[in-house]
């Protein structure tokens, strides 16, 4: 899962690993979409961290189709 923090609440982009191994239509266009948005706010300076259960928190400089959740946190101008 891919989450976007922002101040309306986040956004989020799901897409089940199974079905990403065996090439689904649906999996594989959720994320070529989440991709695109981490790129778009990477670009924008937002900072990536991969969430996994049972281990720290860790920041991320590129997309990472097997982690079970990514959270983008927007760049926050002058904060």
């Amino acid at each position: 899962m891919l989450r976007v923090m922002s101040r309306r609440g986040d956004d989020r982009i799901s897409w089940d690993s199974k079905k990403l191994e065996v090439h689904d239509p649906e999996a594989m266009a959720a994320i070529r979409e989440a991709e695109r948005i981490f790129n778009e706010e990477r670009m924008k300076g937002a900072t990536a961290f991969k969430v996994e259960p049972g281990k720290g928190v860790e920041r991320i400089d590129t997309f990472d189709r097997t982690a079970e959740q990514i959270v983008l946190v927007p760049r926050v101008v002058g904060g």
